[in-house]
């Protein structure tokens, strides 16, 4: 009889693991070589938020579609795009995911179902209406999943997009980062109402709220509602109530928080370390495991800052391709 208390078994739990250390791993790099003036663009980081896109990817395959935000790098990651193409995509250079021509907020990669992150705020939900409206109309069990912030939530575009999706009864799910703040303004100020469940009965949808510092709770819970999505029961919302150890954007000095406030963050809701105690605890993984897979992806973010860096720059000819009109 086992004694695995978790809804996934070791491999699973490893692959788990291995996401959310990657995104980590991945975004605390960039916030070392960002300051160094080498990255062109702006940079928002997700580090403190990996449980979220990894719980949520895990159900997911390539013939699923997702819609990102400005914050993208962690569903870049947790959908399966190389970090090779997405490092070199963030420095600019013609090895990247979208040639060096999109940068750190339009990182894409149609292969792997990610439709692209995005500086618009809210903008992926009514994308991945589109691309439910697809899936249901190909038959192919596709489902489609778009995330956005506390912030974004209060976008016309999200309200709007829910409605349509309602109506169609679209295999989508709505997925709030609810970090806390809109840039750098409190959830709690901006926000008429307290519970993002209340806003989806409003269209009909169904909603969950977790922990999202919690992978397991978040595994399962997008799991019964992407399950529910792909049998044809329609959209729904899920909100993921976690903490950015970063500010808005690197650079932002994060007057608005607490004093203490990322440190405690840090040290009691890192999502890696509660997922790791966890597991540990019941001994299906072992810390040699662990360690094997944080210096592993040590060894990976170092190769591709590498190869980023020496990558060459797009042409300028590639200036007039990947565009409808003809220059």
């Amino acid at each position: 009889m086992s004694n695995n208390p978790f809804p996934l078994e070791k491999p699973d739990l490893l692959k788990a693991y291995r996401t959310m250390r990657t995104i980590r791993e991945f975004e605390e790099r960039l916030h070392i070589e960002f300051a160094r003036g080498d990255i062109p663009g702006f940079v928002h980081l997700y580090a403190g938020e990996e449980a979220c896109a990894a719980g949520v990817m895990m159900h997911l395959t390539d013939i699923d579609r997702i819609a990102s935000t400005h914050r993208g790098h962690g569903h870049c990651i947790a959908k399966g795009v190389d970090v090779h193409e997405m490092m070199a995509e963030i420095y600019g250079k013609a090895t990247g995911a979208c040639r060096g021509k999109g940068g750190s907020m339009h990182i894409a990669d149609l292969s792997k179902g990610m439709m692209g992150a995005n500086g618009i705020l809210g903008a992926g939900a009514p994308l991945i209406c589109g691309a439910g409206l697809a899936a249901k109309f190909r038959g192919d069990g596709g489902v489609g999943v778009t995330f956005f912030g506390d912030g974004a939530s209060n976008q016309g575009t999200v309200l709007e997009s829910m409605n349509l999706a309602a109506i169609w009864k679209l295999p989508v799910l709505f997925v709030v980062e609810n970090n806390g703040y809109a840039e750098a303004t409190s959830v709690n100020y901006a926000t008429a109402i307290d519970s993002f469940i209340d806003r989806a009965t409003g269209f009909g949808l169904p909603a969950m709220a977790v922990d999202g510092t919690d992978f397991f709770a978040v595994y399962e819970a997008a799991g019964e509602l992407i399950r529910r999505a792909r049998e044809g029961g329609g959209p729904a919302l899920l909100e993921c109530r976690m903490v950015r150890f970063f500010g808005h954007f690197e650079g932002d000095a994060q007057t608005y928080k607490a004093k203490g406030e990322n440190d405690f963050n840090r040290a009691n809701r890192d999502c890696l370390n509660l997922f790791a105690e966890r597991v540990l605890e019941v001994g299906i993984v072992s810390t040699e495991e662990i360690e094997a897979i944080d210096r592993e992806l040590l060894l990976l973010i170092e190769a591709s800052v590498t190869a980023a860096k020496a990558a060459p720059l797009p042409a300028p000819r590639d200036l007039t391709a990947d565009v409808y009109v003809s220059y």
